[in-house]
């Protein structure tokens, strides 16, 4: 069949693709069977449970094919940006990289900082790096916490009072 008004027919044949099970919705499963990183690695777990949550407007864990065609648009423009960060075309971003970005897009964060999102991010290796399914799921997830942050950082100052429950609530809020 043709695609439905508002999709656009190569995300509509793509969907047709991945939906495996021909249930007319794109499981994190499926999704996850679609998506693929430079390196042919398929996209994290976290990852794709966080873009499907993103884009389920029935709370079902899954997505019809407006969702789905929306989320490619997404990952489109994610990736755009990605690779205008990756400098050395290498596929993937490193530390320097990493850093960049980051202050590029805002975030006055310390070395120590994106290291630590390198070592719990990255795959083990003598130069770790980060995939485009994790430099997604770092992005959004730091936006959100962001966000969180700055409805307590009235005066934008940089730094808040909380209680240990109002982190937690904050953080747990957050968590796509």
């Amino acid at each position: 069949g043709n695609a439905p008004p508002g999709v656009d027919p190569e995300a509509f044949s793509w969907f047709q693709t991945v939906d495996t099970d021909h249930s007319g919705f794109i499981s994190v499963k499926e999704l996850k069977q679609a998506l693929v990183n430079n390196n042919w690695s398929s996209f994290n777990d976290e990852t794709c449970l966080l873009m499907i949550n993103m884009f389920d407007k029935t709370q079902s864990g899954r997505i019809d094919v407006y969702g789905f065609s929306a989320l490619l648009r997404f990952i489109q423009q994610w990736r755009s940006l990605f690779q205008q960060y990756d400098r050395d075309q290498s596929g993937s971003i490193s530390f320097s990289e990493l850093q960049q970005a980051f202050s590029q897009m805002g975030y006055n964060l310390s070395p120590q900082f994106s290291q630590l999102l390198l070592a719990r991010y990255a795959q083990r290796s003598p130069n770790p790096s980060i995939q485009l399914d994790r430099f997604i799921h770092i992005c959004m997830q730091l936006q959100s916490l962001t966000d969180a942050f700055r409805e307590k950082d009235t005066a934008m100052v940089g730094n808040v009072r909380l209680s240990y429950e109002d982190f937690l609530a904050m953080v747990v809020t957050r968590m796509l």
